[in-house]
């Protein structure tokens, strides 16, 4: 039988979510997990083992179908050597050769990337950037990733470490970030620090679900938040669109999700900030295939053998 499909794997602080994807990039099937759960690095490499196996045995495949399995990975990755350098958000992982360790046991092709890396490939050619040759997307959650698009490929970097826009710095000075560096985008609008501050404004837990209900519904103190969410990314946006001069800037993930008062206050931020030249014409959009990107990404990876 001719090898019809990829596996698709995106790995996040939170959840694994594997895909198995279609030629067509669409997705047949998938199976979510609960990354906390597996509280070493070792559980965690038996899980996506395991994720892979069952997810073929569950559609009655065998394992020639499978023509490759890619990964969507959080934090700094060697796609050529498929080489996690380590996890800024997910402690215990340095300098780990997962490609040559999952290939020996799943007996298959295997290809690593970032996994806003991934993000940005699925975006740019099944979703909200496609026809754009130049795009910067964003994946705003646990952490804040980014993965640039230039002339139409994945742009890596001479390292294949290019597009961590979350950790680009906004001050001089600041908090210490998981990453090593001071004062990142990631300190100020990641999930967790999200979550404190609006429990400090609120005096109580409060999602960030119910943040953006509130400020739909006109909560002043909801409206606030959101609005200064928005100044920072645009700051850092403004530099990145004064560099790159993209055509357009896709905003995913959970925070994303926080709708017109975040959208606008980052539009505003950088019409105000960038160069006019590099901003006249740029569109900041809303991510199209929200939680199966990273997967179909990762499809997209394995497909054509890392050469995307």
């Amino acid at each position: 039988m001719s090898s019809t499909y990829t596996i698709g794997i995106d790995l996040g602080g939170t959840y694994l979510k594997i895909a198995l994807v279609e030629a067509s990039n669409r997705i047949k099937d998938k199976q979510v997990y609960d990354t906390r759960s597996y509280r070493n690095k070792e559980s965690l490499i038996n899980a996506i083992t395991t994720a892979c196996q069952n997810i073929i045995a569950k559609n009655k495949l065998n394992k020639n179908q499978i023509s490759a399995i890619g990964l969507g990975l959080p934090g700094p990755i060697n796609s050529k050597k498929g080489l996690v350098h380590f996890f800024p958000n997910i402690p215990g992982w340095k300098e780990v050769y997962l490609g040559k360790i999952l290939k020996t046991r799943l007996k298959n092709d295997i290809y690593l990337d970032n996994d806003a890396n991934l993000m940005a490939l699925a975006e740019q050619r099944e979703g909200a950037a496609k026809g754009f040759a130049n795009a910067v997307c964003l994946t705003l959650g646990t952490g804040v990733g980014g993965g640039l698009i230039l002339e139409g490929k994945l742009f890596r970097g001479t390292d294949f470490a290019a597009g961590e826009i979350g950790h680009i710095p906004l001050g001089i000075s600041g908090e210490q970030c998981n990453c090593g560096g001071r004062a990142c985008l990631e300190r100020y609008i990641g999930n967790n620090r999200l979550l404190e501050k609006a429990k400090k404004s609120f005096g109580k837990n409060i999602s960030l679900e119910e943040l953006s209900q509130l400020s739909i519904k006109r909560n002043k103190k909801a409206i606030a938040f959101w609005q200064e969410t928005g100044v920072y990314l645009g700051v850092v946006l403004s530099g990145v669109v004064n560099l790159l001069n993209p055509g357009i800037i896709v905003l995913g993930g959970g925070v994303a999700n926080a709708g017109k008062i975040l959208f606008d206050s980052v539009k505003n931020t950088i019409r105000q900030r960038a160069m006019p030249v590099q901003s006249e014409n740029l569109r900041v959009v809303k991510a199209k295939l929200g939680r199966d990107a990273g997967m179909i990404g990762a499809g997209i990876l394995a497909r054509e053998k890392g050469k995307v």
